[in-house]
């Protein structure tokens, strides 16, 4: 798969393992790759996460909604509002976590902890979000896989970077306008 990726696409899964070097994460996640998606330039999702409004102060929303997620346990706010329906407040929770262990102790990041050399393996949510790049991109009739695939492809997968951003008023249907120039949405 990874032959048919553009130089974009390529720095993409390149930055992504670098952002989870650098957290310290034991596997290189969805939520990486947008990061690394964040820090594009004169790509096509650059440009397309510019014109929906992404520029640099609310690439840093972006980031710090990200953070906040993980300090949560990486869960979702609709995760977060399913159990405070079981009555189980994961604020409480990760404030009590904390109070004991320090900030972030929830986040799965290991800063300052030996034992993780080498390449980090894809979790299944980074993995997912490569394969719907490539189902993306066939649907759309591209031949190669760009940044602007992995995206779109992270705003039809459930999860934190789909609902962040949402949030940010990234869909895949705005994408899609920016992108293609039409309203057709072909989910891969």
């Amino acid at each position: 798969m990874f032959e048919r990726f553009t130089k974009d696409a390529r720095a993409v899964v390149e930055s992504a393992v670098a952002q989870a070097e650098r957290t310290g994460a034991a596997t290189v996640d969805a939520e990486h790759i947008l990061l690394a998606l964040l820090d594009r330039e004169a790509s096509r999702a650059s440009f397309a996460l510019a014109s929906l409004g992404v520029a640099e102060e609310r690439k840093e929303s972006v980031r710090q909604s990200l953070a906040e997620s993980r300090r949560h346990a990486g869960l979702s706010q609709a995760e977060s509002d399913a159990l405070a329906g079981l009555g189980i407040d994961v604020a409480q929770i990760v404030a009590r976590v904390e109070e004991v262990h320090g900030v972030g102790a929830m986040s799965g990041d290991r800063k300052g902890k030996s034992g993780l050399s080498g390449r980090r393996p894809f979790s299944r949510g980074a993995r997912n979000v490569l394969e719907r790049s490539l189902r993306t991109a066939v649907a759309r009739h591209d031949r190669r896989i760009g940044d602007e695939h992995m995206l779109l492809a992270l705003t039809i997968r459930p999860g934190v970077p789909g609902e962040v951003l949402a949030d940010h008023g990234v869909t895949y249907e705005s994408l899609v306008r920016v992108l293609y120039g039409d309203g057709e949405a072909k989910a891969g």
